[in-house]
């Protein structure tokens, strides 16, 4: 068969009245503008009622619900979280009652810690590496490695085991610590390391026995933490693999155990979407038990933005 230039007939299109169409956004969702002195309470109802908008405020009313039916507010944190200088608006959260307990990478430890000991992180890795000087800071190898391996010997966590040495040495900026505060108040911290893919790996006081037996244990605390989380909230933020993966691990050993997980809330809140963050913390542990929600946009905006509706909602209590 041969084809031509021959066009379409569209004279027996059929078409339909627009208002017999359903449409997914009417002039009811739209955002109205922000009226100067309203403030951030007003400034969340005016949002669109539409996508991020709608999921934004789903996030913020999940969060203040969990914690006034004294249900757990769980976070996930990579290290970018606490590079990006957020530790004290995390840890006023957690004064308040929004953190219930905090789930960290190995290298979300490490800048907790050096800020806790030194008031400063995030080495200059490019040009640290060429001199063969990136991840060598003395303190940072040896005394976390010491920390954890002490910690280890008596049976705590790795979370647990900084939280002691931290506060038991009164370092300069303890205050400044999300891991020193939290061990101060009695919220569970669990650190989820992979091995060889931080600093204080490549030290000779790494204990492999205590890095492995004590990121075990924090996996088994947080899997506790995780069977309680009915009617609760977890946020996975700036972590795109570990915890992602960690996290649906400890969502299958309890439903393995019985545990039910309704009214579950996830959050994944990052700059960019990834596979795992979305596949294993909003998606599958949600799937016919609970809602799921991606956040797209800069840490260092967005959790301050969160963080300030729920204080608004808290002081609104008081």
């Amino acid at each position: 068969m041969t084809l031509g230039y021959e066009e379409f007939d569209l004279s027996q299109v059929q078409t339909y009245p627009l208002a017999s169409r359903a449409s997914k956004v009417r002039i009811a969702d739209a955002a109205t503008p922000h009226v100067a002195g309203t403030g951030l309470e007003a400034w969340l109802s005016r949002l669109p009622d539409v996508l991020a908008g709608r999921d934004f405020r789903a996030v913020v009313e999940a969060i203040d619900a969990a914690r006034r039916q004294g249900r757990p507010v769980v976070w996930g944190l990579g290290a970018h979280v606490l590079k990006v200088g957020l530790s004290p608006v995390l840890i006023d959260l957690m004064r308040r009652g929004y953190v219930s307990a905090l789930a960290l990478n190995g290298a979300g430890l490490i800048h907790d810690f050096e800020l806790a000991v030194g008031g400063s992180t995030s080495e200059d890795v490019d040009g640290a590496l060429g001199r063969g000087q990136f991840g060598m800071a003395t303190e940072t190898g040896r005394d976390l490695n010491r920390a954890i391996a002490d910690g280890v010997s008596r049976g705590q966590g790795i979370g647990q085991s900084v939280g002691a040495y931290l506060c038991d040495r009164g370092v300069p900026h303890a205050d400044y610590s999300l891991v020193a505060t939290a061990y101060r108040l009695g919220v569970p911290v669990t650190v989820h390391v992979a091995m060889g893919t931080d600093i204080i790996h490549m030290h000779p006081s790494a204990s492999g026995a205590a890095l492995g037996e004590g990121s075990l244990r924090d996996f088994r605390y947080l899997a506790t933490v995780v069977s309680h989380l009915t009617g609760g909230v977890y946020l996975n933020c700036g972590s795109a693999v570990v915890l992602p993966e960690v996290f649906l691990k400890a969502v299958a050993v309890v439903r393995n155990a019985g545990h039910s997980l309704d009214e579950l809330t996830t959050v994944n809140l990052d700059f960019l979407r990834h596979y795992r963050p979305q596949t294993n913390v909003v998606t599958r542990p949600t799937a016919g038990c609970g809602r799921g929600y991606s956040l797209t946009g800069h840490h260092e905006l967005m959790i301050p933005l969160l963080a300030a509706m729920l204080v608004e909602r808290d002081g609104a209590r008081t």
